[in-house]
């Protein structure tokens, strides 16, 4: 498996920040890595952090470099800051960084597969609503997506912690206007979907994370509305032993080529 990070300018931004991309590479010389044919290009996962976290965070904290050169799967992990992958009202153009511009230069920079059935997109607490927004807004572009602890009720959020830790975060965000029955609110975009277009969707959540009632709500809604939602929710806390476990599930859970 090759890791890079690769300095990049995003002219959604109007900034450079940074991307880690993991491909994979066969080997018949390194210990305990497997030999695949890789004539094709490799499926690709675009994998989200969390809110405190960068685009290192789930190489340096999991297994995830092994676990994706098991299945021959790249990997491509950008850097979003505190933004909730939007395009801030008092900040910076995430949403379309993500979803315009990155894809683009993944396809340009890299060999990995440019076909929806093998590209996916999963993250972690933020992540995991960066994840399901953009499957849900652009469901032809992906063959499943995945929340891991995900932060799925934005509006339920708004009073906690978050905003002890950075008082102005819904302000720059959102500018301070709700987020229930907006593009960014989670249950009004699958109230909006075309179901048959959007993918698999698979959550996970520790039913000692306080976000876990979030994760649970949203998949009644997704399933009510007729989506296909895979769940586990089983013991486990909002931290990395717990993600480091879920993410090798979800990605043996992709409907991998």
């Amino acid at each position: 498996m090759a890791r890079l990070r690769c300095d990049v300018v995003a002219d959604s931004l109007g900034l450079a920040t940074s991307i880690t991309v993991l491909l994979p590479q066969p080997s018949r010389t390194r210990i305990g890595a497997g030999v695949r044919d890789l004539d094709a290009p490799p499926p690709v996962l675009y994998l989200l952090h969390g809110l405190s976290d960068d685009d290192t965070a789930w190489t340096r904290y999991t297994a995830l470099e092994r676990y994706a050169d098991e299945l021959g799967l790249a990997v491509v992990m950008p850097q979003v800051h505190r933004s909730f992958y939007t395009d801030q009202a008092l900040g910076g153009r995430y949403r379309s960084w993500i979803s315009e511009e990155l894809p683009s230069l993944v396809g340009r920079f890299f060999r990995v597969s440019a076909d929806p059935a093998a590209t996916f997109v999963a993250g972690l607490s933020m992540g995991g609503y960066g994840a399901l927004a953009w499957a849900l807004r652009e469901p032809e572009r992906f063959g499943a997506a995945a929340s891991l602890s995900g932060v799925l009720d934005l509006d339920a959020l708004v009073q906690g912690p978050v905003r002890e830790e950075d008082p102005r975060i819904w302000e720059r965000i959102f500018d301070g206007a709700p987020v229930t029955g907006t593009d960014a609110d989670l249950f009004t975009l699958v109230d909006r979907a075309v179901l048959h277009r959007v993918p698999p969707l698979h959550l996970c959540a520790g039913t000692e994370d306080p976000l876990h009632g979030q994760s649970v709500r949203f998949a009644e809604h997704a399933r009510a509305a007729g989506l296909e939602v895979h769940t586990d929710f089983g013991p486990g806390a909002h931290e990395w032993g717990y993600w480091d476990a879920r993410i090798r599930e979800v990605l043996h859970r992709l409907p991998l080529p």
